[in-house]
Parts: structure tokens; C-alpha cells; sequence
């Protein structure tokens, strides 16, 4: 009997340039089309579900989230794909994770053989093969088939934002032609490298870059040739196509940057693009080689494989080609209970109740998928198809072939989707460029709380709530003994490790320094620091002591030590050991906060009358950026511009207006009677309303931007529990006029539960891994898909250079 369903078709469009279509993996677990059920394609909306049943008759324990998407859309046509790898031979390599060159260089058709059936859930989930006869179904099913999926049009976009122009590619002004040599004969002018060229084009110069990753010579005077012209825009030789891209510098903007005009801008040196031929690697490519090479030990110390490890809470997570802060980030998060609880257990329920009509636009969705993905252990199976170990790993070299057996890792989970939602409002972490772990992991909480709160969720209930504590911060002026009392809600410690020389280097000539402890570092935030300061009672400039405690305690202390030092105002990052308690309990009893005490008299508010003053800044923040070496005018500065937030924020901000001309000039004083802000529009306060945040929020976040809407935005995103009210007198009253964060009940102590380690110069490149104990395995390293047991000697040195360390406060 024909399907009365297929008239449907008539009335429905193959996908869009625009349109995602989601045909390699389903938008609500991790089963994808290489398995044997495949994957479930909608015509109608090209969602993507998993179909581990029978005939549309789910088994127990299965996932049918195809079959969900039918009874709540209605959508009863789908096309079912399931992808084959062809056979390869033994000299085939698996392939690379996707880069820039190789997007329209790929053909899965090379590779794979794709099964195609459309199915019709109207008629219980019936596979019917002679649909495509009809010419409506077939022309969906073709343009399905010939669409680029959701998973490659987001790698693809990361790349496409990731590069754009600036004002110096735009405006470049060059000199009079003059041609340079041919290719092959070309060289530094400076030295005799003939590879890594840097063409200036300004003035045709040629000058050798920096040495980079996987053996690539340089010696630096390309950047020599820009100090001493100030010529601002290069383009690497080797790398130009005949499309007219190529990998081009701006070293004012610090970055990679497009030309949009490069063919006339060579043509002006002889060079015809049209005949050109790409010979060298990018900077971009060039970065995620040695992001995808950092070898992590894989061998314990006496040069045996480490153990490979499989099942519930043991999956990795496939490295995208720059996105191991993510997936380290991610792994330590739902190792910790609160997230398991909130997120595993409904996986099921919230894909068949969840409203939201497309669940890879649901940060819900992708939180549940995420969860059922790491911790079920459906997922966690050795790879059918391994991917080859860095040259440079111990597995590779311990010894004779059969000397031990090469480890099978997994294949990993790929958290395109997860990483896509996430990074679609941030100019960053929707780019495929290496970010900071704990920025990701700050504005990842700032996601799920905005979320949590337009969905009226009671906000200690959902997850970021563990990690939400406060700080005191007490000054006293020494003339007239008067405080003042502030009270502020973090999220994470930021700790200055002190930087102390051994006089010894290792035979790789680096600096070794001396270990410090976790307990010195806390002692130095929160010792007393003497500051200048203009007293509101004293009505004259004085010296005052500030000094920085916590007012209470969270449930999941998140500490992130600060080991870099500013060489040309750029942040290089030291090894410098922190001795912290691997096994042993940390106990912070002694940092608590005492309060306004018994005969203490609080400080006025107002300024006098007619003058202007500097407000009361951040002490822990003016603290750390002053440790770091900058001088205290631009701390000030990039705190008052970055709402007197924390040191992250403003330390972005520094660098943004390093080169800016007055960044060193004292801060002008408004007058108290002088004008105030200008009054936010109604308008301006309508559309962050639609946003989801109250009038109150909008107009607060107006007025500390000064009726920016673009700053109001970031404004509210970075301060999501401010409810825009305004704030009492004292810090005493705001004390009691809200609850505080986290708790004050003593004994605080915490046990290590993870560690995020990082290996390169920066925290913007390099590779992150995460070491998490787990209660029936002990110490487990997650290094992207690679899940294995980890031993003694890598948790003992890894755990004292480690970026970021994750406690649980124990019960």
C-alpha cells in the first residue's frame, strides 16, 4: 500500500544556502550517521534524530529522539542516512581535524558510501524505498544530500569570522613599484632563510618571521624591519593563492588580517596572484599542528603505556583543531555531582517536554546532550578507526613493536554543536582560534545563568550556584580610623604566585623557580596593603589600609593561579611550581571575614561637596593588576572603564588601549554638581528588555556605559546577578539587604576534585588537558579523546603548573 504521506512533499523545499541541516549527528544525543541505525534527516525542517529502534518501536534503554520529533512537530517524513567507510589502504592516514585549506578540498564521497532511505513516521516510522520516485521527494533528498551539514557550516563560519580587515589593509599606502626576486631565489634581507618570508607591503621589503612550531627557522626581522619603519602590513610568501588569500599580518592590530585589495597591493612588486602556488602552512594551520602535537605523557615512568579507560563518566571529547579549552573545561564541570544530577537523569524527559523548536539553539538541549554524552558510557568504546599518535609521542618510540601493545583510544565525542551555540555571541569562542580556559569557563556559567533566569528558574538550583561566593574588602583610613566595608560576588579566586629565581636553568636553558605554596598566595591576597587615599571625613588625601577577605564559602572553589610576567607589556608565561594539597585537605578557615565590628565607625559616602573624587576601587583587582606591572593610573583606568568589576576585565582592557596617548595621564575628577549621565531612552531601555533583562537592569547598565547600548550589553552579560536596584549606603546594609552567596558555616575545607593543566607560552595557544579524580578509578587524565588512567608522577608535576584547580568543599 502506497504511503498517503508522500503528497506531502509537494509543499515542502529542499534546504537553503542558510538552512542548517543537522544529517551527521542528532541535535539531542551523540548518535550519529556511522552508525548502524544512522541518522533521521526531517524534510520538512532538516532536524536531525537518532532511530535506535525497530520499526519506529523504541527498545528499552534506546534513543528514538527522531520518533520524539515527530509527535511533538508533526513532521512525518524524514530521510534516514547511514554512512560507510569505504576500505583504505594501510598507507592512508586518518584524516585531520578540519582546517581553512582543506573545507573545499574534502569529498566524503572519497572516503565514504552513503546508504540513503526515506522513512515516514506517519506511518510508524515505515522505511520506504521507492520514495524518491516522486520527483518533490527526490529533489529534497538531493538537496539534503548535496548540502553542506550544521557540523562543517559552523567550522566553516569560524573560519570565515575568525579574519576580517582592519583600518591599516584598508588605508595601506605603498611605495613606488619595484619588483622582488622570483620565488626560490628570494632570501631575508637581513639573513640568508629563503623560508618563513614576510614581504612588507609597504616598502617591498623581505624579512625572515619568528621561529614556529614543527621545525619552521625564523629569526624575528620581519618584526625587526616593523620596529624600525613602522611599516604595519605583511604577507607571508608561499602562502598566496591564486583566489587572492594569504596569510597577511597587521603588527599593529597584533593579528592575522584580510586585504581585500592583496592582488593589486602584490602587483605593485611584481607579483601576479593568478600564478601563484600555495607552498607553506599559515600561522593558523601552523597553530593547530602544534595544538594537535603537544604530547602530554601517554607512559608512566618506567616508559609504560598508560592505561586506556572506558565506561560511565570516562568519554572524551574529539579536538575540533583548537578546542581542548572547551573540552577540558567541559569535562571538569560534569565531573562534579550537581551537574551530573541536574542534567543526566532528565536527558530523556527534557527532549520530549523542551519547547524549544530547533534543540541545537537550546543551551538546555546542548547541556542534557553534553551530559548523557560524557557520563551514560554509551559513547566511550575504543575507536574503530584510531587516530595516529603524534610522531614525537613515548608510544611511538618506548621501544621494539612488540615490545608493549599500541593503546586504542576512543574516537571522542565532537562537541560542534555544544561549541557552536556557545560561541555564537562571542567574538571569540566562535572563532577556531585557541582561548583561555577560564575565561571560557566564566562566561559559560554567564550563559547558563542567563538562561536559568529567562526561563524564571529558581537560580540555587541550577548548577553555577556551587561556584558563587563572596569577598570582603575592608579599608581604614589611619588619621581618623573610620572604614568602609565592600562586599562583592565571585565566582572563581584569582591568585598572584610569587616569581622567585633559583639561579639555575634546565639544560634546555629555561629559568627554574622556586615552588611556592597555595597557602602563600592565598596569605598575600588577603594581607594588609597600605594605599593612598582621599578620606571623606578627613576631607584631605591620607594613607589607608585595605585588606581583602572572603565573606563566605562555595560549594566549588574554582582557584586560577596568575603566573605571567609582561615582557613588552605582553603576558609570557612562567613555570613556576604551586606546591597545592593533591590528596590532602585544604582548609581556609582563617580567611573569613569578620564584618563591621563592635566600636567600628563607617565612612560617609558622598564626596565633599563640589570636588570630585576617585571612587573605592577593587582592592583584590588593583592588586593583582599592579602584581602583573602595571602602573597604577592604568589599573584605575581599566577599572573605571570596565565598571570596577575584577582584574579579568580589566586586564583585557589594558591591552586593548595599551597604545592608546593619554592612557598614562591622571584621571580627570568630575565635580559632584557637575552633569550626571544622560538619561537612557526608552527606546534604548525597550530593547534590552526584549532581551530578557528587567527596566531596572537596562537602565543600570545604561548608566554605567553612559547610553552605549553595545557596552550596556556587556555590561549586563558580565554582571547577571545585578537586578539593577540600587544599592545601600554601606556594605553593611547591602549585607543584610541581600543573601549572601555561598556559605559562612566553619569548618571550610576542600578537597582537590580536578586540575586543568596547559602546555605552550600561552594561554591563547598551546593545549590544555584535565586530570579528575574519580572515586572508583582515582586520578584520570582527559587529553581531548584519549581517556586513560593517570599515574602518580604526571598528577605530581602537572597538578604544580596546573591553569586552573577545581575544589569540592568537603562534607
Amino acid at each position: 500500500m502506497a504511503c498517503p504521506h508522500i503528497p506531502l512533499a509537494a509543499r515542502l523545499a529542499p534546504p537553503k544556502l542558510s538552512q542548517a541541516v543537522h544529517r551527521e549527528e542528532c541535535t539531542q544525543c551523540f548518535d550519529n550517521q556511522d552508525m548502524p541505525q544512522g541518522i533521521d534527516v526531517c524534510l520538512h525542517c532538516f532536524n536531525g534524530g537518532c532511530v535506535d529502534e525497530q520499526n519506529g518501536q523504541g527498545a528499552e534503554g534506546g534513543r528514538h529522539h527522531a520518533r520524539i520529533h515527530f509527535e511533538k512537530t508533526g513532521h512525518q517524513l524524514a530521510l534516514n542516512i547511514r554512512r560507510v567507510r569505504k576500505p583504505r589502504s594501510n598507507t592512508d592516514e586518518e584524516e585531520p581535524p578540519l582546517k581553512r585549506l582543506a573545507i573545499s578540498e574534502e569529498r566524503e564521497e572519497d572516503q565514504y558510501d552513503f546508504i540513503r532511505a526515506v522513512r515516514c513516521w506517519g506511518c510508524g516510522g515505515k522505511l520506504l524505498p521507492d520514495a524518491t520516485k516522486d520527483l518533490y521527494v527526490a529533489a529534497i533528498v538531493n538537496g539534503i544530500a548535496g548540502s553542506m551539514s550544521s557540523a562543517r557550516q559552523s567550522e566553516v563560519k569560524a573560519w570565515e569570522e575568525e579574519i576580517t580587515p582592519c583600518e591599516h589593509t584598508l588605508t595601506l599606502k605603498q611605495d613606488p613599484p619595484r619588483s622582488i626576486e622570483e620565488s626560490g631565489l628570494a632570501h631575508c634581507g637581513k639573513c640568508e632563510l629563503t623560508e618563513n618570508l614576510w614581504l612588507c607591503l609597504t616598502c617591498g621589503s623581505l624579512g625572515c618571521g619568528r621561529q614556529q612550531f614543527g621545525g619552521v627557522g625564523g629569526n624575528g626581522h620581519g618584526l625587526q624591519h616593523y620596529e624600525e619603519t613602522k611599516h604595519l602590513v605583511s604577507v607571508k610568501l608561499g602562502t598566496i593563492t591564486p583566489e587572492g588569500n594569504a596569510d597577511i599580518f597587521c603588527y599593529d592590530c597584533g593579528d592575522s588580517r584580510l586585504d581585500p585589495d592583496l592582488a593589486l597591493h602584490l602587483s605593485n612588486f611584481g607579483i601576479n596572484v593568478a600564478t601563484q602556488t600555495k607552498t607553506q602552512k599559515t600561522l593558523t594551520e601552523l597553530q593547530i599542528e602544534q595544538n594537535l602535537h603537544f604530547d602530554f605523557s601517554l607512559t608512566d615512568e618506567h616508559g609504560r603505556a598508560l592505561e586506556p579507560l572506558f565506561g560511565k563518566g570516562l568519554t572524551g571529547l574529539a579536538n575540533l583543531g583548537n578546542s581542548c579549552y572547551l573540552a577540558s573545561t567541559v569535562q571538569a564541570l560534569f565531573a562534579l555531582e550537581p551537574f551530573q544530577n541536574r542534567y543526566l537523569p532528565t536527558a530523556e524527559l527534557h527532549s520530549m517536554l523542551c519547547p524549544v523548536k530547533d534543540p541545537a539553539q537550546c543551551l538546555d538541549c546542548q547541556l542534557h546532550k553534553m551530559a548523557d554524552g560524557l557520563l551514560s558510557g554509551r559513547y566511550s568504546q575504543p575507536a574503530s578507526h584510531p587516530t595516529p599518535l603524534p610522531p614525537s609521542s613515548e608510544l611511538n618510540t618506548a621501544g621494539p613493536p612488540d615490545s608493549m601493545p599500541m593503546p586504542t583510544f576512543q574516537a571522542g565525542l565532537k562537541p560542534t554543536m555544544f561549541k557552536a551555540l556557545v560561541g555564537q555571541s562571542h567574538p571569540e569562542f566562535s572563532t577556531m582560534r585557541q582561548q583561555d580556559a577560564s575565561e571560557f569557563l566564566t562566561y559559560l556559567l554567564q550563559l547558563m545563568r542567563r538562561d536559568a533566569q529567562r526561563k524564571s528558574l529558581n537560580p540555587s538550583m541550577e548548577p553555577p550556584h556551587i561556584f558563587e561566593f563572596a569577598t570582603e574588602q575592608r579599608l581604614q583610613c589611619t588619621n581618623c580610623r573610620g572604614v568602609r566595608y565592600r562586599v562583592d560576588e565571585n565566582e572563581l579566586i584569582g591568585i598572584n604566585v610569587p616569581v622567585r629565581e633559583t639561579g639555575e636553568k634546565t639544560e634546555e636553558g629555561k629559568i627554574i623557580y622556586e615552588p611556592v605554596t597555595l597557602e602563600e598566595c592565598l596569605d598575600e591576597l588577603s594581607a594588609e596593603e597600605e594605599v593612598d587615599y582621599r578620606c571623606p571625613r578627613c576631607k584631605t588625601n591620607v594613607k589607608a589600609v585595605t585588606k581583602t577577605s572572603l565573606a563566605s564559602f562555595p560549594d566549588v572553589l574554582v582557584i586560577n593561579p596568575k603566573k605571567f610576567q609582561l615582557v613588552n607589556w605582553v603576558p609570557q608565561k612562567l613555570e613556576v611550581p604551586l606546591l597545592v594539597p593533591i590528596d590532602s585537605t585544604l582548609v581556609l578557615d582563617k580567611y573569613l571575614g569578620k564584618g563591621q565590628q563592635d566600636g567600628e565607625e563607617l565612612l560617609p559616602e558622598d564626596a565633599p561637596e563640589g570636588e570630585g573624587s576617585l571612587p573605592e576601587f577593587n582592592a583584590a583587582a588593583m592588586i593583582q593588576l599592579e602584581g602583573m606591572g602595571f602602573p597604577t593610573v592604568r589599573c584605575q583606568k581599566a577599572l573605571l572603564a570596565t565598571g570596577n568589576s575584577d582584574a579579568e576585565a580589566a586586564m583585557q582592557w589594558l591591552f586593548e588601549h595599551m597604545e592608546d596617548p593619554d592612557i598614562d595621564d591622571p584621571i580627570e575628577l568630575t565635580s559632584a554638581a557637575g552633569p550626571s549621565a544622560p538619561e537612557a531612552s526608552p527606546e534604548q531601555i525597550a530593547m534590552l528588555s526584549d532581551m530578557g533583562f528587567t527596566a531596572s537592569q537596562a537602565q543600570k547598565a545604561l548608566r554605567e556605559t553612559a547610553g552605549d547600548m553595545e557596552r550596556a550589553v556587556e555590561w549586563l552579560f558580565s554582571h547577571p546577578d545585578d537586578d539593577g536596584e540600587e544599592a545601600p549606603a554601606d556594605a553593611a546594609a547591602a549585607a543584610t539587604g541581600k543573601k549572601l552567596p555561598g556559605s559562612t558555616s566553619l569548618p571550610a575545607k576542600y578537597i582537590l576534585k580536578a586540575f586543568i593543566s596547559h602546555k605552550g607560552p600561552s594561554v591563547h595557544s598551546g593545549h590544555y588537558v584535565a586530570h579528575i579524580k574519580e572515586p572508583e578509578v582515582g586520578w584520570v587524565l582527559f587529553n581531548d579523546e584519549k581517556v586513560v588512567k593517570a599515574d602518580k608522577e604526571s598528577v605530581e608535576s602537572l597538578g604544580k603548573l596546573a591553569y586552573l584547580y577545581v575544589f569540592e568543599k568537603a562534607l
